[in-house]
């Protein structure tokens, strides 16, 4: 490689899921491990990757849109690259070259690791290179990564689904589930919080499948289980199990290993039991039900997520009351609410009595005015609670109230005030506060008592300054870090979140 190929910067953008958020790590780890940088400015960077997601509908069009911006700059400047990754460059192939003939490189899920050698090749052949593989060469987590946060991490244990959910496009684009050895797991996890990282997510897209494909359905529980022997991880969390697969070997795990963490998000989908029967979700309201009776049984304290699609084809108001009721019984702390997108080559693109928007819409704003009430209500609920929080680098909440901000152990957004006098925590460090105030998505904690507020300094705060120190930043006293790119654990906004 030339040295003014090592000169040349990069940026990666990333569009939906936390898979996606995770792969984007490796990619900007192969970058650099191929002597390219971070650009300083992204509007100036010789490279940018789009790491897609093929989700939801409009995932083609914020794809093109944003290739379509991109064309001018690519005229102006010839050595400018482009590339195009994961589900949407998998599906799409060569389309995305036939349509934008100005991208340099197009690759898929299978072979991220291919990038730089494409990127180069591109460089050298002056055309464009379409690389997409058909089945997995390398486990995404055996290559080289740059993390967004210094204090949490993403751990695949799996990649792939055996599902055939027939609104979901994923199983043909990542293929079928592969699931990696526990040893490989902890190993890497043990690496990790040798490297100051406190906390953890196990990646997969059925987590509570894991460990069929070598025999051994009770992998995953047990997995659960070693991570509470790794010293000094202080927290699991792990997305997403499936309702149909759940079993009482995880809740017991859960509850009995301390640094697992009180939540768990469980897709719903809808409460119609109608309607599950032809997404080919293959559990019913009340097994849904069920397993969150047992799981605040085990688990008290439980913050339980979800995900719901309004609008699915042939949902009638019935069949839309019915998820309104499972919701309410449910009690969410909150809610990845989407409107059902047609997506082609799915098995729900096909079926009759496809809704019309104007309906579709009607019934999601329904559905978000009960599960915003429901969030706020339980969090007011939190309201005097003493909570511990894993403090972020999420910037502060407001410049008046000179607020931080952390998550609790069961993953709400919390801003607090340091009291007067008290030590300033960083980012990865852990503070003891009492909440004072809920809002619908995240909780206050203002004028805590210095004698309940507590810092607890981690390797992960260590980490953090050593960050801040090699970036020229100031490490500080417990500085409240706006360095370095934000990493989302986990709740949605308000809003619809986009892919």
């Amino acid at each position: 490689m030339t040295a003014a190929t090592k000169q040349r910067t990069y940026e990666v953008r990333t569009f939906g899921c936390q898979m996606n958020v995770h792969d984007s790590e490796r990619l900007t780890g192969l970058l650099e491990d191929a002597g390219y940088v971070a650009a300083e400015n992204p509007d100036q960077a010789d490279i940018v990757v789009f790491n897609t997601c093929a989700v939801r509908e409009n995932a083609d069009n914020k794809l093109y849109g944003n290739l379509g911006q991109l064309a001018g700059r690519k005229t102006e400047n010839p050595d400018f690259q482009i590339a195009v990754g994961g589900c949407l460059a998998q599906k799409d192939r060569e389309v995305i070259v036939k349509k934008a003939p100005w991208v340099d490189v197009v690759f898929g899920t299978h072979n991220i690791g291919s990038l730089p050698a494409l990127l180069e090749r591109a460089r050298h052949n002056e055309e464009a290179q379409v690389e997409i593989a058909e089945s997995l060469q390398h486990f995404p987590s055996n290559l080289p990564t740059k993390r967004d946060s210094t204090y949490a991490a993403w751990v695949s244990i799996s990649v792939g689904c055996n599902n055939t959910c027939t609104f979901c496009i994923v199983p043909s684009l990542r293929g079928k589930e592969r699931d990696r050895r526990p040893g490989e797991i902890l190993a890497e996890i043990e690496a990790l919080v040798a490297d100051g990282v406190v906390e953890i997510t196990l990646l997969g897209q059925n987590v509570n499948t894991y460990g069929v494909e070598f025999g051994d359905k009770g992998a995953f529980a047990k997995l659960l289980r070693a991570c509470g022997q790794i010293s000094g991880l202080e927290r699991v969390r792990f997305t997403s199990p499936h309702p149909a697969a759940f079993t009482d070997d995880v809740i017991e795990a859960m509850a009995e290993t301390p640094n697992v963490m009180p939540t768990l998000h469980m897709p719903l989908q809808s409460g119609s039991d109608r309607i599950l029967k032809e997404m080919r979700r293959s559990y019913r309201s009340e097994k849904y039900l069920g397993i969150l009776e047992r799981v605040r049984k085990a688990i008290p304290d439980a913050a339980i997520t979800t995900d719901l699609i309004v609008g699915f084809p042939g949902e009638t108001e019935d069949d839309f009351l019915e998820t309104m009721r499972v919701v309410e019984e449910s009690r969410f702390a909150a809610c990845y609410t989407f409107q059902y997108s047609k997506r082609p080559g799915t098995p729900a693109a096909e079926l009759p009595d496809q809704l019309p928007k104007e309906v579709v819409q009607e019934r999601y704003e329904r559905l978000l005015e009960l599960v915003n009430r429901i969030a706020w209500e339980e969090n007011q609920a939190q309201v005097g609670r003493t909570v511990e929080l894993l403090v972020a680098n999420e910037g502060r909440k407001d410049s008046n109230t000179n607020r931080m901000s952390g998550r609790g152990r069961d993953n709400r957004l919390v801003h607090f005030e340091l009291p007067a006098g008290a030590e300033r925590p960083r980012p990865g460090d852990l503070v003891t506060v009492t909440i004072t105030g809920a809002a619908p998505y995240h909780l206050l904690a203002d004028a805590t008592p210095v004698e309940v507020f507590e810092v607890r300094r981690t390797a992960a705060g260590d980490a953090w300054d050593r960050a801040e120190a090699a970036s020229c930043g100031i490490p500080a006293d417990g500085a409240s870090g706006s360095s370095g790119a934000s990493v989302n654990l986990g709740l949605p906004a308000l809003r619809k979140p986009e892919h």
